[in-house]
């Protein structure tokens, strides 16, 4: 997570995830999207007040995040290290083991997109500033928005948009991207904006949010591939915990959520054999405990402090004890 001179990012649930990351055993905090290091910074003083030491592994796709990362880290304490790698929260398995960490004691993603990358018209996420139509998330990236929306042919395009922002004008849509774009490409947000708000039926922009605001999440997730990276790294890391390790997520839209449901429900549970059984042959124990079950909200009073935070949900695990 970021911030801009402008409009700094704030961390969200900042209280709650640096308790249950500092209540952690003593060993290596990784932090799988670094950002500008807001949870970091917080977490690792916290747990250097408690073990008199801190060690940190932070990664971020994006190196102007990592720069901001790095500044911020500087203000901490000696006895707190740091190792900041660039790449995707998806590489972080194969970053440990390059840094020689087996075990972790503390994870944290947050999934959520920075501030800065919305805030910055020329990174192409926002569909109300006029921009280029990128929205890539670091360098890595394969492609771009406007690849996807002038390349992708009618009937992939409107499934990027039916599974990824869960819109249920995608076909409506799709159909008037691609008319629109056989006359000229699509290159800047503000007119892909305009052509999807036009796209839905007037009825339908009466309510809800900005008339694009799906578009653009399918978009940037098709762009940035990150639900394959999330449903491929969960289990990774759940399994690089070290006993009574936890791990957090913070997860900001619906199929995120379910992802990591799904990831830490999969983990919680013990024998898989069928109904019936009378002796388990399966051996399956469980891997962690639910310390957070039903996804935390933030509250009204940081929502009033930051909008951006009100859609975040937070869950978290604990890995069972040796």
């Amino acid at each position: 997570m970021m911030a801009t001179a402008s409009r700094p990012h704030v961390p969200v649930l900042l209280d709650r995830v640096v308790a249950l990351l500092a209540d952690a055993p003593d060993g290596i905090y990784l932090d799988g999207t670094l950002g500008a290091a807001g949870h970091a910074t917080a977490v690792l003083a916290a747990r250097d007040d408690r073990y008199g030491s801190a060690h940190l592994v932070g990664i971020d796709r994006d190196p102007t995040a990592l720069a901001l990362a790095a500044d911020r880290l500087a203000e901490l304490p000696d006895t707190v290290g740091r190792d900041l790698v660039e790449a995707r929260f998806d590489a972080a398995p194969a970053v440990l083991d390059d840094l020689g960490v087996d075990r972790v004691a503390a994870v944290l993603l947050d999934l959520g997109i920075s501030s800065m990358h919305v805030d910055r018209a020329e990174r192409g996420f926002s569909y109300r500033q006029e921009g280029p139509l990128d929205m890539r998330m670091g360098p890595d990236a394969p492609r771009t928005a406007a690849d996807v929306v002038n390349g992708y042919d009618l009937r992939d395009l409107a499934l990027v948009l039916r599974r990824f922002g869960e819109e249920k004008f995608a076909d409506r849509i799709a159909r008037a991207i691609v008319d629109r774009r056989e006359a000229r490409p699509f290159e800047v947000t503000t007119d892909l904006a305009e052509v999807v708000r036009d796209a839905i039926p007037h009825a339908a922009r009466r309510t809800g949010g900005h008339p694009a605001t799906k578009t653009f999440q399918a978009l940037r997730i098709e762009v940035n591939g990150e639900l394959t990276a999330l449903e491929a790294v969960l289990p990774a890391l759940l399994d690089r915990l070290a006993p009574d390790g936890v791990m957090a997520v913070l997860a900001y839209h619906s199929l995120e959520d379910r992802i990591v449901k799904r990831a830490f429900a999969d983990a919680a549970n013990g024998c898989i054999c069928p109904p019936g059984f009378p002796v388990c042959a399966c051996g399956r124990v469980p891997l962690v405990e639910h310390v957070v079950r039903r996804p935390e909200r933030p509250d009204e009073l940081e929502i009033a402090d930051n909008p951006r935070a009100s859609a975040a949900r937070l869950r978290a695990v604990r890995r069972a004890a040796a």
